[in-house]
């Protein structure tokens, strides 16, 4: 086959479908990340419960834990062997390793911390006068969470958030771990570079690694206005 009909913008087909694999992954992470981390940071910026520094620790690990480290313990976690692995294979039939939904899982465990904390720091900026001014017309503290705290930090909610999609583009070791090399399902960009260099194909991982490292720093620009225009 010609070269010209076999590859787009210097890229087979099989790397274009784990770039868009990818970016699903990212988009479904990402939506989780705000589902919960959104609300998981409000609480951390509010709650006076001892255990709070030690959950927000327990939130924070993945920044420092090496990849392999998390992606061994996800990937006992979510083994047919252990709950809640065990407990996914009774109620559906299939296991959760190896899976797409198993990435997701681990996904969003590992890039948690990296929506939790500019959410954190975009809820703490607000004025608090704002916020007792709504509370004193007498809405609920929840209303006056989604109707006045969280637009009023839209900026940094938004970084954070691009901020988890990028971060998902990047990983490897974790979803090497929990996901293996699938072509179609568990098969993501990283993975896809990494198998170019081991063919020593360096000219499609070069053509590959420039599209990643020009969406990535898309990306990072983003965040950086938002930053910017939020400061």
């Amino acid at each position: 086959m010609p070269e010209s009909t076999a590859t787009f913008l210097g890229l087979a087909p099989p790397l274009w479908q784990s770039l868009a694999l990818t970016l699903r992954l990212a988009a479904i992470t990402t939506l989780v990340l705000g589902v919960i981390g959104l609300p998981l940071a409000h609480w951390l910026n509010t709650t006076r419960t001892r255990l709070a520094p030690f959950l927000e620790t327990l939130v924070t690990l993945p920044v420092v834990l090496p990849p392999t480290v998390i992606g061994f313990y996800v990937l006992v976690g979510l083994s047919p062997q252990h709950p809640p692995g065990s407990w996914w294979r009774d109620l559906t039939g299939q296991p959760l390793v190896f899976t797409f939904t198993g990435l997701v899982i681990a996904s969003v465990f590992y890039s948690l911390p990296f929506a939790v904390q500019p959410f954190q720091a975009a809820l703490r900026a607000v004025p608090r006068e704002l916020l007792e001014a709504g509370t004193a017309y007498g809405a609920s503290p929840w209303r006056v969470f989604f109707r006045l705290h969280a637009p009023l930090a839209w900026r940094g909610i938004a970084a954070g958030l691009t901020l988890g999609f990028a971060h998902t583009l990047g990983e490897f070791g974790v979803v090497l771990m929990i996901g293996g090399a699938i072509p179609g399902v568990t098969k993501v960009a990283s993975i896809a570079l990494y198998d170019e260099v081991q063919r020593l194909d360096y000219s499609s991982a070069h053509a590959f690694a420039a599209t990643l490292l020009g969406l990535s720093f898309a990306l990072l620009l983003v965040v950086t206005l938002l930053q910017r225009r939020r400061a």
